[in-house]
């Protein structure tokens, strides 16, 4: 049974039991700033275990895209190693939202595994909760698992919680014997963790609610997450020893067999170390190229960018390590997008987003696959250089920090660098570099608490709020929540900052892209001022808010009015976005798709997948089409419809935003037609014009637009007007004659810059005469210059520096200046002396005179600077001392 044929029996068979059977949603988790990566299949049905979200099913079944990169579970440096660790991977899983629970979820398992799947029970084992005695029961009752197989553990193998607190509650999993001794197994052998007993399946029953003081009190109403990975169960159907040799995995592996003309051995590894083996390390580098090629196709057909933070820095990285690993199967150019083309074809017909972005794919990836060879070079010449210099010291220990700084920035891992610096004979000083590396996770940490989402999703209690907005810029309400950092509150006074939840709202929360509405809230004894306004888990909207004056209760009636005149700026904003996206792929083409936008009322920025600059006629062009759509004043509307109606009329989904069942639609006239929550003009003449100011390149195949729309975009063009005029004016021509006087101006500075740099040479070869005639002369005969001189530009000391090298045959030069109160001083020495002086060390010795850092250079050839210019003649004596 193959792994498509397997995956379809499972949805069938949950089908046939009253499971809708819902798709995977993306592997960008929408709405939860908790997670970087959707790393489970229950993620998207949160806001249903929570109780924050109802849908028109109880119980559901699907097979989800996952990634486990970072965090809590985090597989990256085991993948390749080892059998069966993944980054990306297929969950099958089945849920109840308060419907069912354990027996059910007990005999759907069990029926599954032992009558669709027909795996022999002699190789099935169970566990439960150590003080699950109902699951144990009904193992024990319901099902004919044989006799002494239903093992109970604790709670770290067999307790799953959401968090710290909220829902969570005991888990039972199902293990298969993959030994050869089907005979010789026992209850000591399972606990003892062999490997031989493999986890397939795990059923959680969330039945607990868990407050912070660690009380557990039952749910009102319990419900299953259950979740079997899809490549496991492939492997131990096939009968194959490892998830490498399962149909879907293997075939990749094979091409990457083909593509570098290598041979996949796929032997277990795991029991010694044989990282001097190259067929182990062959073997490895395609199980991760296998491995990482999946995970950056999905990722990329999810909307995600190579980048320097976030998600896209997780995809960079995983590009990098491919590319590394191709290394050792003889890959010096891009391959990987090769390899990802190949799981486009093998995946593209369960999941048809990477067949829609297979183009995308290929060339983002190879673009990130190109720049990281040039990386990977200067990586190289990096280590190699610290190697040098490590060479003409006693110590043998490579620095941490320098290890560290490989792998933060070009890609290398710890194991790599010691491989490499292991043939000269060195170890890498591991200590600084977990030093560098928790550092860096301190820093990290920093920045995650300073996420005000983050803060938000802490201590807000989940208060459905009504959103009135579209209809109302003003409207009267209760409060429903008072909160701070520390959580729920009763009364808040004058001057403090709160955190404010409303029965109904006009004030739009920042999502979609567009900004959150700023304002004012009153109640009959306080003011407060809206400063921003942030969703949170479910339907639940925050107003952080500043307290005016006056007091304020829960339960109080209040009236809520937004900044009627900024909405109208946004507004504006955010519909010339959705008639941008529209031009975009008129004048680009049909594969540019929105990758992310800011709209405010000053103006709004939107990125988009595409693989080249912009040219200044097409732009032209953009906007051209844009205030054509604008002056024809197209009528705006809006329509509720359910999700899949709203895809077949053609609606596009807008990058980021997260859809339910029933979706809106926004029409304006024939000219663009997407899906978003946000508020827009009623007729596009409400905008005015727009005006592009600025277009980018962002990451690889992902370009911005920067645009001004509304009263921001003639705002914008009357500044360029001002500023066409004050060039004007300063340059005394019309505006139509500017371009050729600053040409002819750029012209005439050219020539005046090879003048001067003409009478420069000039200069340092006259001085140069004069400095040799100065030069001291030792009695071994080194000639011995040390002067100041008045200010000349480090480049010129370095000029002047290699002239009289050339004109003293052997000797020893110091030249310092001072430009506007910095010291500049330069050593060098005749290449012939090297030996015996050092410019490097020499100029450690004057900076520290004129209250320099220290300086360092090369050892004919070094520069230094300091603060104090009173001390330049003390430094230079200094150096006639040390030569001398």
């Amino acid at each position: 049974m193959n792994t498509n044929e397997i995956r379809t029996l499972f949805l069938n068979f949950f089908a046939s039991k009253g499971h809708a059977i819902v798709s995977s949603s993306s592997l960008v988790p929408v709405g939860d700033p908790t997670l970087l990566f959707v790393n489970a299949g229950m993620v998207q049905f949160k806001d249903l275990f929570l109780g924050t979200q109802k849908r028109d099913y109880v119980r559901a079944a699907t097979s989800q895209k996952c990634l486990r990169i970072s965090g809590k579970h985090n597989d990256l440096e085991n993948v390749g190693r080892t059998a069966r660790h993944h980054t990306f991977f297929e969950m099958l899983g089945n849920f109840s939202f308060g419907d069912y629970f354990k027996e059910e979820a007990i005999l759907f398992a069990w029926e599954f595994l032992t009558k669709e799947l027909n795996l022999p029970k002699n190789r099935l084992w169970v566990t439960v909760f150590r003080d699950d005695d109902e699951a144990a029961e009904l193992w024990r009752t319901r099902t004919d698992v044989l006799d002494g197989r239903i093992l109970r553990f604790g709670e770290e193998d067999n307790f799953w919680a959401m968090g710290d607190t909220g829902p969570c509650g005991p888990c039972s999993e199902i293990h298969y014997y993959i030994g050869n001794d089907p005979e010789n197994q026992s209850a000591e052998q399972m606990r003892s963790g062999t490997g031989e007993y493999l986890e397939i399946w795990n059923l959680v029953f969330m039945q607990f609610n868990r407050a912070a003081s660690g009380e557990l009190t039952s749910l009102p109403k319990p419900s299953v997450d259950t979740g079997m990975g899809l490549e496991r169960i492939a492997a131990v159907k096939q009968m194959v020893a490892s998830n490498y040799d399962s149909d879907l995995l293997r075939h990749i592996i094979s091409f990457v067999e083909n593509l570098s003309k290598k041979k996949y051995v796929g032997k277990d590894y795991t029991e010694r170390d044989l990282s001097e083996d190259l067929q182990y390390a062959t073997d490895v580098a395609m199980r991760v190229i296998t491995d990482h090629s999946r995970a950056c196709a999905f990722l990329v057909a999810d909307e995600v960018n190579p980048g320097s933070d976030g998600r896209g820095y997780v995809l960079r990285r995983l590009i990098r390590r491919a590319c590394r690993h191709g290394k050792a199967l003889g890959f010096n150019q891009a391959f990987l997008y090769e390899v990802a083309a190949e799981v486009v074809r093998t995946y593209g017909e369960t999941y048809p987003e990477l067949k829609k972005s297979a183009s995308r794919i290929s060339k983002i990836i190879r673009a990130e696959e190109e720049k990281f060879i040039e990386t990977l070079d200067t990586g190289m010449s990096l280590l190699t250089k610290e190697i040098e210099a490590v060479k003409t010291k006693s110590s043998r220990v490579f620095p941490g920090e320098i290890a560290f700084t490989l792998h933060d920035t070009y890609g290398f891992p710890l194991d790599m660098t010691e491989d490499i610096v292991k043939n000269y004979g060195f170890s890498v000083d591991t200590r600084g570099f977990d030093r560098e590396m928790e550092k860096q996770r301190e820093r990290s940490r920093q920045s995650r608490s300073q996420e005000s989402s983050l803060v938000l999703q802490r201590v807000v209690k989940s208060i459905p709020t009504q959103f009135v907005g579209y209809e109302y810029a003003e409207y009267e309400s209760s409060i429903a929540g008072l909160f701070d950092e520390s959580g729920e509150i009763e009364v808040v006074k004058t001057g403090d900052q709160v955190i404010l939840v409303a029965k109904e709202t006009p004030f739009y929360a920042e999502s979609g892209g567009q900004v959150g509405d700023t304002g004012a809230i009153s109640s009959k004894n306080a003011s407060l001022e809206v400063i921003d306004v942030q969703k949170v888990s479910g339907d639940t909207i925050a107003h952080i808010c500043l307290v005016k004056e006056g007091e304020l209760c829960k339960g109080e009636a209040i009236r809520l009015a937004i900044d009627d005149a900024r909405r109208k700026a946004i507004r504006a904003n955010h519909s010339a976005t959705h008639l941008l996206h529209s031009a975009l792929r008129g004048v680009l083409g049909e594969h540019v798709k929105q990758a992310g936008s800011k709209v405010s009322d000053l103006g709004f920025r939107f990125d988009f997948s595409h693989f080249e600059p912009v040219s200044a006629s097409q732009l032209e062009d953009i906007e051209t089409v844009v205030n054509a759509a604008i002056r024809e004043d197209l009528d705006v509307n809006t329509q509720v419809l359910k999700f899949d109606e709203a895809v077949k009329c053609g609606a596009m989904a807008l990058f980021g935003e997260k859809y339910g069942d029933l979706v809106r639609v926004v029409r304006m006239g024939n000219r663009s037609l997407e899906l978003c929550g946000g508020t827009h003009v009623g007729r596009t003449g409400e905008i005015g014009l727009m005006t592009v100011v600025s277009e980018s390149g962002i990451s690889a195949g992902v370009r911005r637009l920067e645009a001004r729309a509304g009263t921001s975009g003639l705002a914008e063009m009357l500044a360029r007007r001002r500023l066409l005029g004050e060039l004007s004016e300063l340059l005394r021509v019309g505006s139509a004659e500017l371009c050729s006087r600053v040409e002819g101006l750029l012209e005439r500075n050219a020539k005046l810059e090879r003048q001067v740099e003409h009478l420069d040479k000039m200069l340092t070869t006259a001085r140069g005469a004069d400095l040799v005639a100065s030069a001291v002369v030792l009695p071994d005969g080194v000639k011995v210059i040390a002067k100041r001189l008045e200010s000349v530009a480090p480049k010129q000391l370095r000029e002047m520096a290699d002239d009289l090298k050339q004109r003293l045959g052997q000797g020893c030069i110091a030249l310092a200046s001072v430009n506007e109160g910095k010291v500049v001083i330069l050593t060098a020495v005749t290449d012939n002396l090297t030996n015996k002086y050092h410019a490097g060390k020499l100029i450690q010795e004057l900076s520290k005179v004129v209250g320099g850092s220290g300086g360092g250079g090369r050892a004919d050839m070094a520069q230094a600077g300091g603060g104090d210019p009173h001390k330049l003649e003390l430094a230079l004596e200094r150096f006639r001392e040390c030569v001398s």
